[in-house]
């Protein structure tokens, strides 16, 4: 929902609560005012009164709201939204949907890249992603400081991969007496792609060391193992002894 139809809700909502508490408001206090001078000031009375009071200064502050919100100058609209668009946020909305649609641009990325020098070095990017992905959730502490780290470290590398693929397809295009000093500024972003690939290779081989030692236990035995064996051992003990309790006793010579 965008902020122009998020505004216009609210204005209804404001103007419809408005006019609800003053058409209460004055029910009761045309109620009160009929009620009242047949028999005095009563408890009822008293009561039919305050509730009067009490739903007018609520109308009250609705319309003050109301127009205070009115007096705001409205959202500019949003600009029309194409088809194709719709349909990726309508996908996007659920889990699935945004991973396929995640693995749809990877491809599409990496179409882009085909025959390019660095399309290698960007294989090698797409699959330590995925594996620093999945160890995302378990980097705590200063594990996360990493995990933003490497997100920043993925959007540069995959901005100057597409870079160098792009000056790639030009150079056959540039001027004899240019093509010399493109070739070399390619190399030199090729190098510098590959060279940042490597480091976040290494980077998602420290977190995975993280992860082992984080989750190894102090002592040669995980305690949770050391729990199933004793309650393995246990059962075992006491399924023999049910079993020596039901078999027949020998009888005697």
């Amino acid at each position: 929902m965008d902020e122009r139809t998020r505004y216009f809700r609210q204005l209804r909502k404001l103007r419809g609560s408005a006019r609800r508490w003053s058409v209460v408001g004055g029910g009761l206090t045309a109620a009160a005012a009929v009620l009242t001078p047949y028999a005095g000031i009563g408890l009822a009375d008293a009561a039919w009164a305050a509730s009067a009071g009490a739903s007018a200064a609520l109308a009250w502050w609705r319309w003050s709201d109301h127009r205070a919100l009115a007096a705001t100058p409205a959202p500019p609209p949003a600009p029309p939204a194409i088809p194709g668009q719709r349909l990726v946020a309508a996908v996007e909305r659920f889990p699935a949907g945004r991973q396929v649609l995640q693995e749809v641009r990877r491809h599409k990325e990496r179409y882009a890249l085909r025959g390019s020098a660095v399309a290698q070095a960007w294989d090698r990017l797409d699959r330590a992603n995925a594996t620093l992905t999945g160890l995302a959730g378990r980097l705590t502490g200063p594990g996360e400081a990493a995990t933003l780290e490497a997100a920043v470290a993925e959007q540069w590398l995959r901005d100057l991969g597409q870079r160098v693929a792009s000056v790639e397809r030009a150079i056959p295009l540039s001027p004899p007496d240019q093509r010399p000093g493109i070739v070399q500024a390619h190399e030199s972003l090729a190098k510098q792609f590959t060279e940042g690939v490597t480091a976040y290779e290494r980077l998602v081989a420290a977190a995975a060391s993280y992860v082992a030692e984080e989750g190894h236990p102090a002592s040669a035995q995980h305690p949770a193992l050391g729990g199933l064996i004793e309650a393995t051992d246990r059962l075992r003990g006491i399924a023999e002894g049910l079993s020596e309790l039901r078999r027949p006793a020998t009888p005697a010579a």
